[in-house]
């Protein structure tokens, strides 16, 4: 049976002397792996439509039961192909693309899911801020993994009262009468837990242009990867690469303030 989907390559992993596993996130079908054949050889027809971060129409020859369906065929909607000139942008759609992928099961749609991904893809290729995207993305897949941050008031009494420190393990704020239950609370700026909030609960369609000054920027990222490494059993392979990358770029005198 032949079905077409609309996706969007988040994994493409060579499979023998000429062939890949693409994993797609598709519109219909949430995620979904499929063996394109001979996509390696530079001639063939499903070369470029299995590179990464490609959005497009996709063919398959799907088989009756749970096999892996077969990529006959692709019609390229955005390549993405100003984002791939940049290493740091690449970098950064690596990191969201894998972790979409390790955060979602196989064959379990979520139309949002390809929207926030289709979006983030979008705004870099575009030349927006990546690293802003990039935290945007990674609070709302905080929502999708279950584990949202209170940052409506203080996670222990209820009282929205500041200064607020952020708990790592209770997840949430704690104002100043609260903030001895945790020792290793950490105090935040007024402009990252607001900026955090602000991006769990705004629709991304709605973006546009944010200036964040470098020490929230730091703290911002400081912050997500430390809960997300308390809460989520994961090891993102590229957040690494990103990681050093930031360091590189932060050395070299780079600024936003």
């Amino acid at each position: 049976m032949l079905v077409k989907w609309e996706g969007i390559v988040i994994r493409s992993v060579d499979y023998g002397e000429s062939s890949k596993v693409v994993t797609l996130y598709t519109r219909e079908y949430g995620k979904v792996g499929t063996m394109a054949r001979g996509a390696k050889k530079p001639r063939s027809r499903l070369a470029a439509v299995s590179q990464l971060f490609t959005h497009g129409y996709y063919l398959c020859k799907k088989g009756t039961g749970t096999g892996m369906p077969e990529l006959t065929q692709g019609d390229i909607i955005h390549s993405f192909k100003d984002l791939r000139q940049d290493l740091m942008q690449t970098a950064y759609t690596a990191y969201m693309a894998e972790l979409l992928d390790r955060l979602t099961e196989e064959r379990e749609p979520n139309p949002y899911l390809f929207q926030l991904l289709s979006l983030a893809l979008q705004y870099v290729d575009e030349g927006k801020d990546a690293e802003i995207i990039c935290r945007i993305f990674e609070s709302k897949m905080l929502v999708v993994a279950g584990i949202r941050p209170n940052l409506e008031g203080c996670s222990s009494c209820g009282q929205e009262k500041e200064p607020y420190a952020f708990s790592i393990t209770d997840g949430g704020l704690l104002c100043p009468e609260c903030v001895h239950y945790d020792p290793y609370a950490i105090q935040v700026m007024p402009a990252t837990w607001k900026l955090l909030r602000l991006f769990i609960l705004f629709p991304i369609e709605r973006l546009g242009e944010i200036e964040v000054k470098q020490s929230t920027r730091n703290q911002l990222r400081f912050l997500m990867h430390k809960y997300m490494d308390q809460h989520l059993d994961l090891h993102v392979k590229s957040r690494k690469f990103l990681e050093q990358m930031e360091r590189l770029q932060l050395s070299d005198g780079f600024d936003k303030e």
